[in-house]
């Protein structure tokens, strides 16, 4: 039951906490808690699942592995690593998270993550809503046609898709186009208003990469190569990442 307090007879030995040694810098450095409870004042999944990065860390250290690979909060973390921010002695919590997450059977992880990761390996968009890049395309030029009759003052607005030689290549979050196309406008016309050289890709466009937050490493570094060739093929010099 929630509030219940932790019984804990005697250190274990921890085979999640030796693979984490020999992942991280020092062991991660978690011998070196104070438990000043830094981590836990500033982290937004505190509380949730009766759990929180100060008793999480503290669970690793005394070898609790049963309890460590089940908890559902390592699911709730954002990875935002305001742990590591905040920790006097720079302990990795987040990263401890991720490897407990991987720890995971692949198909017991959560659906929606799983889905979405899934989803965005099916073509070269890395859409996690599965928007192909021929209808990513038609959507922004649609869109654009719209509002460059709507509003005469933005005319010349463009939003170009593999512009080669442009500065800057930016991503999208892939919710928009399919949910939402009018939340592209605004940040097209800051770029326009800026006098930014830019371009989407019509390949890795999709700015979240669920695959990441999935723990999947080679589901994640596909999409991330993806992305980077495109920006590369078209010769841009800044990869903008909207999210």
């Amino acid at each position: 039951m929630p509030g219940e307090p932790i019984i804990i007879k005697g250190k274990k030995k921890s085979g999640f906490l030796d693979k984490v040694k020999e992942l991280l810098p020092e062991g991660g450095n978690l011998n070196l808690c104070l438990t000043c409870g830094a981590c836990s004042s500033g982290c937004p999944a505190t509380g949730l699942e009766d759990m929180d990065p100060r008793k999480f860390l503290r669970m690793a250290a005394l070898g609790m592995d049963k309890e460590i690979l089940s908890t559902p909060w390592v699911w709730m973390c954002t990875m935002c690593q305001r742990c590591i921010y905040v920790c006097p002695m720079q302990i990795d919590i987040s990263q401890l998270v991720y490897n407990a997450r991987a720890a995971w059977p692949r198909e017991e992880r959560p659906k929606g993550i799983l889905g979405s990761c899934d989803m965005a390996l099916r073509n070269d968009s890395c859409s996690a809503m599965g928007t192909s890049e021929e209808d990513f395309k038609f959507v922004v030029e649609d869109v654009l046609e719209e509002y460059q009759e709507a509003q005469p003052e933005f005319k010349d607005m463009e939003a170009p898709i593999d512009k080669q030689g442009a500065e800057f290549f930016l991503n999208q979050n892939s919710r928009e186009p399919v949910t939402e196309p009018d939340e592209l406008v605004p940040l097209w016309k800051i770029l326009h208003l800026a006098g930014v050289d830019w371009t989407y890709g019509n390949k890795g466009w999709a700015a979240e990469n669920y695959c990441m937050f999935l723990a999947d490493d080679q589901a994640w570094e596909h999409i991330t190569r993806i992305t980077a060739k495109q920006a590369d093929d078209l010769g841009c010099k800044i990869f903008l990442n909207t999210e």
